[in-house]
């Protein structure tokens, strides 16, 4: 039996100390236990990282206790976590704080408990029938639980018995019935019904690509990471739905990763109606769940009593066992990208954890990450394509409205070209139903002095304070500051003060005016803000009670809504002529996922995308609806400039409420990185960051680049602790950085 263990204490960073196993835990404590250990004069939690087989220090203290009855971290979560650390330079602690939920860490029961009651003996009929006389509520649930014939809960007892603890209580010493105490899963889909959904047949493309990754399922060991390349609606579901149903036959189990935006509640019911009458039931991480519904689900998967474990970046780390696939669905989606310390991305996490375990992982969307189309193209990755929809339907056909020919002379209102009016007023006339895309939420998007040029600022971050009219507040979509909103002009005192750009508040507007008969709805995180707003909202949507449906990029993924035939995209740019050499790419994706949404039924689509570039690389490429050609256009670009997926990239943020001290610092930390430097990682200049102040901080940005990106984060860690920072000035490091702003 071991005897020591050395553990790494929570919120300690990466600090780790040995403790004595004592006799009474003997057996009791592995690798991945958590343990409850002395510090000073307090009691810590803390992770089992190893066993040594001597102390580093003489005479350790004594483990105190130990959480649960089996480790929560199995080996190959806690290499993954070590990994994580190392990778994005971040403490240990931090990455084992990602991958056990905080619902789980502290230790406690978290289990929700019922009290149900059962039959023992019934009473005989003489003592029954002076029962009902004597005590009804008594005899009623008696007869209600010899109906039911197993154990029913008591507060279903409650509701249909009028009957109360108590008087279950009397009927147990009575010796008639047995109360008992069990764990209740708060499951968030326990109201929904999910009828049994048949697979679908197989067109030659599918069921190529499904014998590809069924050969993956059943030997990972000799697999490379599958990308599978689909246009909009090709079937990239029901090859991950039957490639889990082949895993599940094997024995083994299944995580599928969907973009937090795209975890809808059709999403779950596609996966939930097709495993209905199976043993395998699916469990549901993401972060909308309660604190309850996370803890029950997460050790719904770890039990065993769920084989298929769907969610958000998080679920990359479900504790799951004897895995055999993980799908990433619209991998290139950068909400897979954590953006709070250890800021990981999910889609390479979960190729190290397949490669670890080992299992088969397949990343599919029809726009991939030019990092993964890379590797598929260098051979390191193996390429799946789909190239027509399912069913033979047809893509949409895209058109490019060109809004500087429109400006000034627009019959209807401004925000819609004349074209993009009529092919709505005529889906209206059809009965048929309309998506608009306008990637920002409020009603304008500043407000603006004519006289003086004035904008309303926010006076904590370096933009423009955004108009909701509905609440009749300006507020910064950054911080969360809010204020009323100015009727005169702050600086000059003008009362002309008037709103410039539009947000889906306008639009909703607009549309109502416009088309008074439409029945309109808008989804946005404004609107979202109840739990199951979503749900209603889509649900209202797919039963034809909306007509024209008006959201953000909410809207934009994992949407198959078959009498959608129009998809207007409002304005095209806003995420086009952003600081960021991803800015091209993330436009391309997110036109073309727009319009996948439409003609998904028997009716062919259309898309009308407006814009002041028609000329733009990403606009044209999407409205041709060719990946191929962009990437390889978008690629050389990336190369000649020494860019990802070429090179890595590491983004250093120092902020500070002082603008002075965070830009010595940047140059103190930039001028001794330069020392010492691995060869062929370039460090470039400090700068103020894009957005040079965000909740009252000043931003400076420093960047490496190389092919060598663990040398250079080895040597970034060196740095970091050799130098220490001011109180007010903090220090964060991300690898593989999702934007630069």
């Amino acid at each position: 039996m071991p005897r020591y263990a050395r553990v790494l204490i929570d919120r300690t960073g990466a600090r780790e100390f040995d403790y004595a196993i004592p006799a009474e835990l003997e057996g009791a404590v592995s690798v991945g236990t958590r343990v409850r250990v002395p510090m000073r004069q307090r009691v810590l939690t803390g992770t089992v990282l190893s066993l040594p087989e001597t102390p580093a220090v003489p005479n350790p203290r004594p483990i105190a206790g130990v959480v649960g009855t089996r480790p929560l971290l199995d080996p190959v979560l806690l290499r993954l976590g070590e990994w994580i650390a190392r990778y994005y330079c971040c403490p240990v602690e931090a990455a084992l704080r990602a991958i056990l939920p905080e619902t789980v860490r502290k230790g406690q029961s978290g289990f929700k408990q019922q009290w149900f009651a059962a039959i023992r003996r019934l009473p005989e009929p003489p003592e029954l029938d002076r029962l009902r006389k004597k005590a009804p509520r008594q005899a009623a649930a008696l007869d209600h639980l010899a109906k039911a014939g197993a154990p029913v809960a008591a507060a279903t007892l409650a509701e249909q018995c009028t009957v109360t603890l108590t008087t279950l209580r009397a009927l147990q010493r009575a010796g008639w019935i047995v109360l008992t105490q069990e764990n209740v899963d708060r499951d968030p889909w326990a109201d929904e019904e999910f009828l049994p959904a048949a697979p679908h047949e197989l067109n030659p493309e599918q069921a190529a690509a499904l014998a590809a990754t069924l050969a993956a399922v059943e030997h990972p060991a000799n697999s490379k990471p599958l990308l599978l390349h689909g246009v909009t609606g090709s079937g990239k579901t029901e090859i991950y739905l039957q490639a889990i149903e082949h895993a599940l036959g094997l024995g083994k189990t299944a995580i599928v990763l969907v973009p937090e935006i795209a975890l809808t509640p059709q999403t779950v019911e596609r996966f939930k109606s097709r495993f209905a009458r199976t043993d395998a039931p699916v469990a549901v991480l993401h972060s909308h769940l309660s604190a309850g519904e996370r803890h029950d689900e997460w050790h719904k998967a770890r039990s065993g009593r769920a084989r298929i474990v769907i969610g958000a970046r998080s679920a990359v780390f479900a504790p799951i066992e004897n895995l055999g696939l993980i799908v990433v669905d619209e991998e290139h989606e950068h909400s897979y990208k954590q953006e709070e310390t250890p800021r990981y991305q999910a889609r390479d996490v979960a190729v190290v954890r397949a490669s670890m375990e080992p299992c088969a992982v397949l990343l599919g969307s029809a726009t991939p990450a030019l990092e993964s189309w890379q590797n598929a193209i260098a051979g390191k990755y193996e390429l799946l394509q789909l190239r027509v929809r399912a069913d033979d339907r047809k893509l949409p056909r895209i058109r490019v409205i060109d809004l500087r020919m429109h400006t000034g002379r627009t019959k209807g209102p401004p925000l819609f070209s004349e074209r993009l009016r009529s092919a709505i007023e005529d889906r209206l006339e059809k009965r048929e139903q309309t998506i608009l895309f306008l990637n920002r939420r409020g009603y304008a998007t500043s407000l603006q002095c004519p006289k003086c040029g004035h904008v309303c600022m926010c006076p904590n971050c370096s933009i423009s304070l955004t108009y909701h009219r509905a609440a009749a507040r300006m507020n910064c979509h950054l911080c969360g500051h809010s204020e009323r909103v100015a009727t005169r002009c702050p600086a000059c005192s003008d009362p002309a003060i008037r709103h410039s750009g539009a947000g889906t508040e306008r639009i909703e507007d607009v549309v109502a005016k416009v088309f008074p008969k439409a029945r309109v709805a808008r989804m946005d995180a404004d609107t979202m803000t109840r739990k199951e707003a979503y749900r209603e909202t889509l649900g209202a949507f797919r039963t034809g009670r909306i007509d024209i449906l008006i959201g953000t990029q909410m809207i934009a993924k994992g949407l198959h809504f078959p009498n959608v035939t129009l998809v207007g995209i409002v304005n095209a740019d806003l995420s086009l002529h952003l600081p960021d050499f991803r800015a091209g790419e993330r436009t391309f994706q997110l036109l073309t996922q727009v319009a996948g949404r439409a003609g998904r039924g028997e009716v062919e689509g259309d898309v009308y995308v407006q814009t002041y570039t028609p000329f733009s690389p990403s606009i044209q490429w999407a409205r041709r609806q060719d990946y191929e050609e962009f990437a390889a256009q978008e690629l050389g670009f990336r190369r000649e400039w020494n860019y990802p997926p070429f090179t890595h990239l590491a983004l250093l943020t120092l902020r500070s409420p002082s603008e002075a001290r965070a830009a010595f610092c940047a140059e103190t930390l930039a001028r001794r990185l330069k020392e010492g430097m691995p060869d062929g990682v370039v460090l470039g200049e400090p700068a103020p960051a894009p957005l040079a102040r965000v909740k009252g901080q000043y931003r400076f940005h420093l960047s490496l680049r190389g092919r060598t990106i663990l040398r250079a984060v080895e040597h970034l860690r060196k740095v970091i602790e050799e130098t220490p920072l001011p109180a007010d000035v903090r220090l964060t490091v991300d690898v593989d950085p999702c934007q630069l702003m």
